[in-house]
């Protein structure tokens, strides 16, 4: 009886142990469910402070770069100096400031009195005082005092006639016949298109406005088809002499290259350039890469000197010649990084404007070639432990910081950016080409548009022609009228 009241008892026990492991294993479970759902929530919410860290990342990036897009000038960018407004400042530094006015050696354009004049007008005094005299020219015994008035004469149109007479002789008729040049009962002359040419090429004068001009001026107002028929006219004379630039421009032992867009037939093409300081040649292209500098228009392919450019890949294809870089251009990029933060632009940027003056000073190659570069190296080595390297993104190619990239190109292209330093005749800057090119820019800000590629092809080869006039210091209207007139010109090589 005890042993079965003792199993009761047991029973009863075990039972209540049972209830209570049962219990602990439901509490056991609940927590652990409660474990993974903080474990859950805490993966999520550590997922979403990495997306968090990254998107502020992204933004504090993309702020940076519209902050250091919105304080982009012409002195820290490759923006034009035209977009500086009123602010404008130099892009290299300039010596002392100098007295207004001439400066010793310059020579001036001061008018200065002519031994002929085409009028002149005598003064004297009407009458005398005492007996009542009325003088005249014959009275008058000496000339005392001399002013010359220079002016143009009042604007008209000189018309010419041609006429052809009929003789007969011997019982034959014998007709004159017409220059080769006067084709048309009316037509206008080599002077007065010339000046139509010349105002809408070199000065950039609209078709609209030359009209108006010619209607205040000589009371006839050209047509719009006169003055593109006045262009094409001059571009197909000017055939001969691009010939000649262009073989000048070969023969050279520098020769400075750009290129810069413009809107043709409502599409982006590309002006490009190769200029020397006595020769211009522009051409249009509706490629700005090799496609360009391979066509017939070009003359790079063919050039086996010293080529002057900027960092732009496509110049580097090109073997046949030596390569030196722009500068002005490495100038502006590393005064942006230092204005962003960077540490190393500031003594690269000192440094390579210490080698300018060297070189400016010595006015010659700089010796201590080996003094210099160790220099450039220590920058460039503190320049790579500073700069981020490169990152790959989630998308496309692995991206680098600017400050990385302009580094790449300074240590790939050491020698083509000082060779300035150690070559002889190589300049510092590109300028010679962005001041050939720039018309372009200012053409299109008056055209805003070439409707045809063929008129943006007639005014490059029209004011490549015009700037090397100019850098002869020859006469363009003059010469204008020489090429509408069939007649040879000649650049005098200095």
């Amino acid at each position: 009886m005890e042993l079965r009241n003792d199993d009761h008892m047991y029973k009863e026990m075990y039972t209540a142990l049972l209830q209570k492991v049962e219990e602990l294993m439901r509490d056991f479970t609940a927590v652990v469910t409660e474990n993974e759902d903080l474990r859950r929530m805490l993966s999520i919410a550590l997922k979403e402070v990495e997306e968090l860290k990254s998107e502020n990342k992204r933004l504090r990036e993309e702020v940076s770069e519209l902050r250091g897009r919105l304080n982009m000038n012409s002195r820290n960018s490759s923006k034009p100096p035209s977009s500086d407004g009123l602010s404008k400042k130099p892009g290299l530094p300039k010596g002392p400031p100098k007295k207004s006015g001439g400066q010793p050696g310059h020579k001036g354009d001061t008018l200065r009195m002519v031994e002929r004049a085409d009028e002149v007008v005598l003064h004297h005094a009407g009458s005398c005082p005492v007996c009542e005299k009325v003088f005249g020219e014959s009275d008058v015994v000496e000339i005392i005092g001399r002013r010359q008035v220079f002016d143009i004469p009042e604007p008209r149109l000189l018309v010419t006639e041609h006429r052809t007479g009929l003789i007969r002789c011997c019982g034959h008729s014998h007709c004159g016949v017409f220059p080769a040049d006067v084709t048309q009962p009316t037509q206008y002359g080599p002077r007065i298109l010339a000046n139509c040419v010349v105002l809408n090429n070199d000065y950039k004068v609209p078709v609209e406005k030359i009209g108006r001009l010619g209607a205040d001026l000589w009371g006839c107002k050209l047509n719009a088809g006169t003055i593109l028929a006045a262009n094409a006219r001059m571009y197909a004379g000017l055939e001969s002499v691009e010939a000649t630039i262009k073989q000048a421009i070969l023969a050279s032992g520098t020769v400075c290259f750009d290129e810069t867009g413009l809107r043709a037939e409502q599409k982006l093409h590309w002006c490009h350039t190769a200029c020397t300081a006595l020769f211009t040649h522009l051409f249009v292209h509706p490629k700005r890469g090799k496609e360009a500098l391979n066509s017939e228009y070009s003359v790079l392919k063919d050039y086996t000197g010293r080529a002057v450019h900027d960092c732009w890949p496509s110049y580097f294809d090109y073997k046949n010649c030596l390569h030196s870089l722009c500068c002005a251009h490495l100038l502006r990029e590393l005064l942006g990084l230092a204005q962003s933060g960077s540490k190393w632009a500031v003594p690269m940027h000192d440094h390579v404007l210490a080698m300018y003056r060297a070189r400016n000073k010595a006015d010659g190659p700089l010796e201590d070639r080996d003094y210099w570069l160790r220099i450039f190296h220590r920058i460039c080595r503190d320049a790579d432990e500073e700069e981020p390297p490169t990152q790959k993104g989630k998308k496309g190619r692995p991206k680098s910081s600017k400050g990385r990239n302009l580094l790449h190109r300074l240590v790939n292209y050491t020698d083509e950016w000082f060779a300035f330093a150690f070559e002889q005749g190589v300049p510092f800057t590109n300028n010679q080409a962005e001041r050939d090119i720039r018309v372009v820019k200012t053409k299109q800000k008056v055209a805003t548009n070439f409707q045809t590629l063929k008129g943006a092809r007639h005014f490059a080869r029209i004011q490549a022609f015009a700037s090397t006039l100019r850098k002869h210091s020859m006469n363009v209207f003059k010469h204008f009228t020489m090429v509408l007139e069939g007649k040879e010109i000649v650049f005098r090589i200095a």
